[in-house]
């Protein structure tokens, strides 16, 4: 439950400029000589940040559109009752009970204008706090006070429904949006980050409740799914209309120039707030662990992308089985800036990059790539986006096309700016037909608008592709089957069979995949078949010599994954908290932690 630590001091704060310690006298942190200047209160709740995701926690988050060695806990079934979930996103308390502190303290401050937009910050941070935890474990107890040791009543609480707390959280959202200041800054909260937070909470519970039947509570009969989803468009189209922000479109290359990002080149007309990492002091290791785990995106993945003309990949004859270098040409121009395609160049470097086929799929991601000089662990330190107003005009998208209320010029001034960066044909309403391959992609779509959720779908995938965002899409939209290699293996690139292979097309043979009884060529990428690269036939469950790169096969497994549909949607609640609270805390529906209770 609420493994709560009695608050002496704050030890220490982690300012998001610059991640330096910042020590508080012990003679300073009591509230009747703290929380006066303005200064105490940024240092208090600059300790808030440490909650937010940092590029590590990239790791993990694979679904069905990218694999690596470890694809991650839910996926792979390792979730269980017994274990601690001590993440400060996970289960524990501690950070909720620093933001409640301060609200009840902070009142002490003289200082008007600092002590509503420190509110704000608080305000922001426990709806952030909340909503991480209801993706997670669904219904959860709600605490807007400092906890003693002795209120046992309280520490002892049973869990709130999930719709009360999301509708708390959006209260607290609305505080916050109308006590932050509209000051962009890209390391701090605003009014502009906590309304696009809105939009990201009510979207989720909207979605939420109507893939997975959520009634509406009983003392708020009028929160349905489509009152969630309200919610979501309309704080979506105030951050569109007025915030400022916009979707960045410099240079030859801006989708990939977003995620490459030094401080002095931070692309703040889009990027809404980002972890900033600073060379010798704070750096991160995404570049080295792409590498490193052999992560890949699926062909699943691939077939989202549009051609270049606006028209269905997936509508040409053959595609099934369309090689590696054929298939990257005349797309999407964001396909060719996230996986590394022929004539792909690091950044600053002059040497083209060929593809060796490293990644599990074939398909291997350069979003948030630079050069060599930061491929090695900690050796990152380019800005981490955390939020950006692309996901805002896709919040609004995806809300107004499920409420079936989406028109040409709702798509125009949102949907349609996303594709605008890359010289994209527009998204037309009409004439729209559903995509069969979409529709295979997403089953529980049945709707009268399902041709416009598809292509939204479409959309959000290749757009938020290794943000954080696609395995909480799918758990909401109550896809848990497409996860998982249940249904679809993770197929990846084709190989038709033993031979060299010219990956760039420059007319040199680069790579050579090869049998046992065969000797590889000189100087080639080689990859042995059967050990090196495992090759499957569409549906086979033997593997071959020609076919897909299939690093997760059902044969290539001895468990493979699987799903249990009324079961793996939520964590389950730690059983050492259930215990605390005498059982008054419920278990998650077919967890079983061994509790008589």
């Amino acid at each position: 439950m609420k493994k709560y630590t009695i608050f002496a001091i704050l030890a220490a704060g982690i300012l998001p400029t610059a991640c330096n310690i910042t020590e508080i006298p012990e003679d300073r942190v009591t509230p009747d000589v703290y929380f006066q200047t303005a200064t105490d209160l940024r240092s208090w709740t600059d300790h808030f940040y440490n909650t937010l995701p940092s590029a590590e926690t990239l790791s993990g988050l694979n679904a069905d559109d990218m694999v690596d060695r470890g694809m991650g806990a839910i996926i792979e079934g390792t979730r269980m009752p017994s274990d601690a979930m001590s993440g400060a996103l996970e289960w524990n308390f501690n950070e909720l009970r620093r933001i409640n502190y301060f609200l009840e303290h902070c009142g002490s401050c003289s200082d008007q204008a600092a002590l509503q937009e420190y509110k704000g910050v608080a305000h922001f941070f426990r709806a952030h706090l909340y909503f991480e935890k209801v993706k997670r474990f669904g219904d959860m107890p709600w605490y807007d006070q400092v906890i003693g040791s002795t209120d046992n009543d309280l520490l002892r609480k049973a869990r709130d429904p999930r719709g009360y707390v999301i509708d708390k959280v959006l209260e607290d959202l609305d505080m916050a949006i109308a006590e932050l200041s509209t000051t962009k800054d890209p390391v701090r909260v605003n009014k502009w980050t906590a309304l696009a937070l809105k939009s990201r909470v009510a979207l989720f519970e909207g979605t939420w409740m109507k893939y997975h039947g959520v009634a509406p509570r009983a003392d708020a009969p009028d929160h349905t799914a489509d009152y969630y989803l309200g919610v979501a468009a309309q704080a979506a189209e105030i951050f569109i209309d007025e915030s400022g922000y916009s979707i960045y479109s410099a240079g030859q290359t801006p989708y990939r120039d977003l995620f490459n990002s030094f401080p002095a080149d931070l692309k703040t007309d889009e990027i809404i707030l980002v972890r900033r990492y600073i060379e010798g002091t704070m750096m991160h290791s995404v570049q080295f662990s792409i590498r490193n785990n052999v992560t890949g995106f699926t062909r699943r993945f691939m077939n989202h992308y549009l051609t270049a003309g606006g028209t269905r990949f997936t509508d040409i004859p053959g595609y099934e089985t369309m090689q590696y270098r054929e298939e990257v040409q005349n797309r999407d121009p964001r396909l060719s800036q996230t996986v590394l395609c022929p004539g792909y160049h690091k950044v600053g470097d002059e040497d083209e990059t060929i593809n060796d086929f490293t990644a599990e799929t074939g398909y291997e991601p350069i979003k948030y790539v630079v050069n060599d000089k930061y491929s090695g662990a900690s050796k990152g330190f380019t800005d981490f986006p955390m939020m950006r107003a692309a996901e805002v005009y896709l919040n609004f998208a995806e809300a107004k096309a499920e409420l079936g209320t989406l028109t040409q010029p709702d798509l125009d001034k949102s949907l349609n700016k996303l594709r605008d960066r890359v010289q994209m044909p527009h998204l037309q309403l009409g004439g729209l037909t559903v995509d069969p391959f979409l529709q295979a992609c997403y089953p529980n779509v049945s709707a009268n608008n399902t041709a416009a959720v598809l292509e939204v779908r479409r959309e959000r995938t290749v757009e938020l592709v290794m943000e954080g965002h696609r395995l909480w899409d799918m758990l909401r939209w109550r896809e848990g089957a497409q996860i998982v290699n249940e249904l679809h293996d993770y197929y990846g690139a084709y190989i038709p069979g033993p031979g060299r292979y010219d990956v760039n097309g420059d007319g040199t043979d680069d790579i050579e995949f090869y049998v046992d009884g065969t000797t590889p060529g000189r100087g080639l990428v080689a990859k042995k078949i059967g050990s090196d690269v495992h090759l499957f036939q569409a549906g086979a469950t033997v593997e071959g010599t020609s076919g897909y790169l299939t690093p997760y096969s059902r044969a290539t497994l001895s468990t493979p994954f699987k799903w249990i549909e009324n079961r793996d949607y939520l964590y389950p609640i730690p059983a050492d908290q259930r215990v605390l609270t005498l059982g008054n805390l419920t278990q998650n529906p077919n967890w079983n932690d061994g509790l008589s209770f």
